[in-house]
This record gives C-alpha cells, sequence and structure tokens, in this order.
C-alpha cells in the first residue's frame, strides 16, 4: 500500500519569481500567477500545504483586457457606513491603484481562508518595472 507523500518543512524550497505583466491579459496572468503562489507547478504540491514561490510582479499598469471591460467592469466596495456603497471602473482602478486590479484577481482565484491570506502576503506588485527585491534575484517565469 502506497501512502501520500507530504513534504516537511525543511523540504520545501520557496524561490522567488518575476512575472512582467507588460500586455498580458489579467485573467490569463492571474491563473499563472495563483498557480505559482499555491505551488501547483511543483511536484511536490500537497493541498493545504504552503509550498508555492514568492511571485514579484512588475508592470501591473501596463496589463491589457479584452473587449469593453475597461469601461464596463466595475469594482464595487462598501464601507460598512449607511449609503457607502462606492464603485470605481477598471479604467480609473489601473490609472490610480494597478496593483489592486492584480491582487483582487489572483485573490479570487485562491482559498478564502487562513491559508489563502498566508499565500496572498507573498505576492508583491510594483506598477512599474523597479522593484526592491533584487537580493532575492527573482527568475523570470516561464
Amino acid at each position: 500500500m502506497q501512502k501520500t507523500y507530504t513534504p516537511k518543512a525543511g523540504e520545501i524550497n520557496q524561490q522567488w519569481v518575476l512575472v512582467d505583466a507588460d500586455g498580458q491579459n489579467l485573467g490569463r496572468l492571474a491563473t499563472k500567477i495563483s498557480s505559482v503562489l499555491l505551488g501547483k507547478n511543483k511536484p511536490s504540491f500537497t493541498p493545504g500545504m504552503d509550498t508555492g514561490d514568492f511571485v514579484v510582479v512588475v508592470n501591473a499598469a501596463r496589463i491589457s483586457v479584452t473587449g469593453n471591460k475597461l469601461e464596463d467592469k466595475i469594482y464595487y466596495h462598501y464601507t460598512g457606513y449607511p449609503s457607502g456603497m462606492r464603485q470605481i471602473t477598471l479604467k480609473d482602478q489601473l490609472s490610480k491603484h494597478p496593483e489592486r486590479v492584480i491582487r483582487r484577481a489572483v485573490w479570487g482565484m485562491i482559498p478564502h481562508n487562513r491559508y489563502g491570506r498566508r499565500i496572498i502576503k507573498k505576492l508583491k506588485i510594483y506598477s512599474g518595472p523597479e522593484h526592491p527585491h533584487q537580493a532575492q534575484n527573482p527568475k523570470p517565469l516561464k
């Protein structure tokens, strides 16, 4: 009888991955990022264990979307106060806070529990081409 292999804490090797979002489709990019964050690209993937890599995304302001999503897609936020429903279009969100667009797309593709909240902290997003993680020597995503 074969037993399921569970990696120990010392056996988990977490790398740093660099993703250039310039000209990439938002949904397809978020799928790749969430897969790397969860560790699904590794043979040691175990559900519920943090085996994924750190991801650094640059050029977040230069992503692309298909169709009329720039004007039609609306992000909603409730402040918690009466009549506190706020909304912003994708075009406005990309001009003000492009990091939030990618973070929200990736958050929708990972578990919404303690495990997911721990994983999303390993995602570093920057709107321009510069990032402060040169010391970690991130490898480009294939």
